[in-house]
C-alpha cells in the first residue's frame, strides 16, 4: 500500500489554489444562499467559519509552542461595513503569509496523536480550504472535483489524523477490515477497525496469521473518496461492495 507524502510547498500551493476560489464562489453568490453540504449554514456562515478558523490557526501554528491553546477555533464575528469575504480575505492573506516564512519543523501544538509539528497546520489548511471550496461551489451548483494527488493527501488525512484522534462523525464500535482505492491516484488504503480504534495496515509488513480480509471495499477518483468520508457525498456514489455499514466508522467528523 503506498500512500502520498506531501511537503510544505505542496501543501501551500494547494492552499494557493484553493483560496482564490472558494473567494471567486462565494463573491458570485448571495450572501443567504444556503450550503446544501453544510445544513444551516448559509454562504455568509461558511465564510465567516474559514475565516474564523485561520485567525486561531494563524495564533496557533506561529506560537513557537506545544502547549495546548485556551480554546478553540470559533467562527469570525461580523464587523459593521465590512463584508464577510473582506474578513475572509485578511485572514487568508495573514495565514498564507505565516505558513510562506515558517518552517515545518518548529514546534506547534496540534490535537492529533502526532508530533506537534507546525507542518501539521499546513496540511490540514490545505484540506479544509479545499472542502470548503467544494462546499461553496456547491451552494453555485457549480462544484469542482478536489485535484488528485490533493483528494488523495486529504484520504489519508482523515485516516492517519481525525480517525486516530477520535474524531469521527458517529461514535459507535465496528470491527473488520476496509480497502479504499483511488483509481485515478493509483492509491489504497487497507484499514483494521476494532471498536473505537482504526489502523492503517502496510500489506508488505501484515503477518501470515493476520485476517486482512477486506469485508468492505471501496473505489472511485480521490475526490470522491474525500468528499465521502467527510460527509459531502453518499458513498453510494462509489462503487462499494461488501460490509457497508463499516462505511459509517470512516466518517470524520
Amino acid at each position: 500500500m503506498s500512500r502520498l507524502h506531501g511537503t510544505k510547498d505542496f501543501w501551500v500551493g494547494a492552499l494557493r489554489a484553493e483560496g482564490p476560489a472558494f473567494a471567486a464562489a462565494v463573491a458570485e453568490a448571495p450572501p443567504e444562499t444556503p450550503v446544501l453540504s453544510c445544513p444551516g449554514w448559509t454562504v455568509t456562515d461558511l465564510t465567516l467559519h474559514l475565516a474564523g478558523v485561520y485567525r486561531w490557526v494563524h495564533s496557533v501554528a506561529g506560537a513557537g509552542t506545544t502547549q495546548a491553546p485556551p480554546g478553540r477555533a470559533q467562527r469570525a464575528e461580523p464587523e459593521p461595513g465590512v463584508p464577510p469575504l473582506q474578513l475572509w480575505q485578511q485572514a487568508y492573506g495573514q495565514l498564507i503569509a505565516l505558513l510562506d516564512t515558517l518552517d515545518p519543523e518548529v514546534p506547534a501544538w496540534n490535537w492529533a496523536p502526532q508530533p506537534k509539528k507546525a507542518g501539521f497546520w499546513s496540511r490540514r489548511m490545505a484540506h479544509e480550504t479545499a472542502v470548503h471550496r467544494w462546499d461553496a461551489q456547491l451552494a453555485i451548483a457549480a462544484g469542482e472535483p478536489i485535484e488528485a494527488k490533493l483528494a488523495a493527501d486529504g484520504v489519508s488525512e482523515v485516516l492517519d489524523t481525525w480517525l486516530p484522534a477520535g474524531r469521527r462523525h458517529t461514535a459507535g464500535q465496528w470491527h473488520g477490515v476496509v480497502r479504499l482505492s483511488a483509481v485515478d491516484a493509483a492509491q489504497s488504503w487497507l484499514l483494521r477497525l476494532r471498536g473505537e480504534g482504526v489502523a492503517l495496515l502496510d500489506t508488505d509488513t501484515i503477518f501470515d496469521h493476520d485476517d486482512h480480509h477486506a469485508r468492505a471495499q471501496v473505489s472511485g477518483t480521490a475526490s470522491d473518496l474525500l468528499l465521502a468520508l467527510w460527509g459531502r457525498v453518499s458513498f453510494d456514489t462509489l462503487d462499494v461492495t461488501g460490509d457497508r455499514p463499516l462505511l459509517e466508522a470512516l466518517r470524520a467528523g
